[in-house]
C-alpha cells in the first residue's frame, strides 16, 4: 500500500496535520469503547440478563473482530485508507447505539457482534495509516497514537460514569453520544492520508491466514495483550481475595494499572526514539516481570497494587510497537497488522478465562505467575520487531531502526 504520490515527501504541515488527524481517530476510537464500557450494567439490568448470559454476550465482541479483520486490507485496496476509514469508523460509531437497543439476548449477541467487527476493521485500518505517517515524520509515533485511543476510552468513560449515576437511559446516552461521534469521525477522516495500492499490487485475498512474519511479531503481543487483558479484569479480584483490600482499595488496583498504561503509552515514543523498539520493549518487560513478582510475592495491598502499575508501564508499548513493525514487514501492510490484530485479540480474548481457570485448580497467585512468565518472554522475544533494513530512494527511513 503507497501513498496517491509513492516516494514523494510531505512538507512538515501535511505531516502535523496527517498526525493530529490519525491521534483524533485513535480517540474517537477509544471514546466509543469507554462510553460502552459504563453502560453494560444498564444492558444487563435493562434485558434482565444474568451473569453467565451477559459473559456470554460479551464474548460476541472479539469473535466478530476476529472474523472480520482478514476483510479490511481488501477494503483498503478496494477503496483507499480514506475512504475505508470513513466507513468503517462510521459503522464502528453507529454501532454504539445497537446494544442498547436489543430487545433479547439473541439480538444483543448479534448487535454486538456487528459492534466488534466494525471496531477490528477500522483499527486495522487505522492502524496501517498510523505507521504510513509515522514513517513520513522520521520517528516513532505509534505509543502516543495508542495512547490517545487510552484517552480516548477514559474521556468516553468521564461521560458515561455521570450520565449511569443519573440514570439516564442508556438508549439515550448511546444514541446521543454514537451520533457525535459519527460527525466527529467523518471531518477529521478528511485529513488523514489516503492510500492506494500500487498499480502493480495483487488485491489481497478476502480471507488467508496471516503471514508468517505476522504471526511471529503477533507472538509477542500475546504475551503482552495476555497480560494486559488479565490484569484488567483480575487485579481487583487479586486485591480483595489474595491481598486482603477492601472493595474501594480493590479498585484503585485497576485504576493504577489503567492509568500508569495509558502515560506510558503517551510518553512511550520517546523511549522508542531513545532506545530503539527492541530495548523498548525488552525493558518493558523487564518492568512487567518484576511487576508481576511484586504482585505474586504480595500479600498485602500496596506492593500489589504497585506491582499491577509496572505490569501497566512495562506492557504500554508493546502493541503499538508490533502494529508498526508488521506495517514493515512486507509489501502490504494491511494484512499484517490484520494478522497481528487477530492473534492479539484472540489472547485479549483468552487471558481473562485462562486465568481465571488455572485460578479455580489452583490459585490466582499461580495464574499471574504465568502472566509474570508471559511478560519474561518479552524480554527474550523482542528481537522480532526489529525491521529489516530497507531503502527506498527519496523515502524517509522508518522509525525507530537506527537506535537498536
Amino acid at each position: 500500500m503507497t501513498t496517491s504520490a509513492p516516494g514523494a515527501r510531505w512538507s512538515p504541515a501535511r505531516v502535523r496535520t496527517a498526525h493530529l488527524a490519525i491521534a483524533t481517530i485513535f480517540a474517537v476510537h477509544g471514546a466509543v469503547q469507554g462510553t460502552f464500557a459504563t453502560r453494560i450494567p444498564w444492558i444487563k439490568d435493562h434485558l434482565g440478563l444474568s451473569a453467565g448470559a451477559l459473559g456470554i454476550a460479551l464474548v460476541c465482541p472479539a469473535i466478530g473482530s476476529m472474523l472480520t479483520m482478514p476483510l479490511a486490507g481488501r477494503l483498503m485496496h478496494k477503496l483507499g485508507s480514506r475512504t475505508a476509514l470513513r466507513l468503517l469508523l462510521g459503522m464502528w460509531c453507529a454501532a454504539l447505539s445497537l446494544p442498547a437497543l436489543a430487545p433479547g439476548l439473541p439480538w444483543l449477541c448479534l448487535s454486538l457482534l456487528v459492534f466488534g467487527g466494525s471496531a477490528g476493521m477500522a483499527d486495522v485500518v487505522m492502524n496501517a495509516i498510523g505507521v504510513d505517517v509515522e514513517e513520513h515524520k522520521g520517528k516513532s509515533i505509534m505509543s502516543g497514537l495508542h495512547g490517545m485511543w487510552s484517552v480516548g476510552t477514559l474521556t468516553g468513560a468521564a461521560i458515561g460514569v455521570p450520565a449511569a449515576h443519573a440514570g439516564l437511559d442508556g438508549r439515550v446516552h448511546l444514541g446521543v453520544v454514537s451520533g457525535a461521534l459519527v460527525v466527529v469521525g467523518f471531518l477529521v477522516c478528511a485529513k488523514v492520508p489516503d492510500l492506494h495500492p500500487a498499480p502493480e499490487e495483487d488485491a489481497p485475498p478476502r480471507f488467508a491466514l496471516p503471514p508468517r512474519a505476522a504471526l511471529v511479531i503477533g507472538a509477542i503481543g500475546f504475551c503482552g495483550v495476555f497480560a494486559e487483558g488479565g490484569t484488567a479484569d483480575w487485579c481487583a479480584v487479586y486485591l480483595r481475595d489474595i491481598a486482603n483490600a477492601s472493595p474501594a482499595v480493590a479498585a484503585l488496583a485497576y485504576t493504577a494499572f489503567s492509568c500508569t498504561m495509558a502515560t506510558a503509552r503517551l510518553l512511550g515514543d520517546l523511549a522508542v526514539r531513545r532506545l530503539g523498539a527492541v530495548t523498548a520493549i525488552r525493558t518493558g518487560g523487564v518492568v512487567a516481570t518484576a511487576g508481576g513478582l511484586l504482585v505474586v510475592l504480595a500479600h498485602a495491598p500496596v506492593p500489589a497494587i504497585a506491582g499491577f502499575a509496572l505490569i501497566g508501564v512495562g506492557i504500554s508499548v508493546v502493541v503499538p510497537l508490533c502494529f508498526a513493525a508488521a506495517g514493515r514487514s512486507g509489501p502490504n501492510p494491511s494484512q499484517a497488522i490484520a494478522g497481528v490484530a487477530t492473534v492479539t485479540y484472540t489472547s485479549g480474548l483468552v487471558a481473562p478465562a485462562a486465568i481465571g481457570g488455572i485460578a479455580g485448580a489452583s490459585s490466582l497467585t499461580v495464574s499471574f505467575g504465568l502472566v509474570t512468565v508471559l511478560t519474561l518472554g518479552l524480554v527474550v522475544g523482542a528481537g522480532v520487531v526489529r525491521p529489516a533494513p530497507v531503502k527506498v530512494a527519496g523515502s524517509p527511513a522508518p522509525a525507530g531502526v537506527a537506535a537498536e
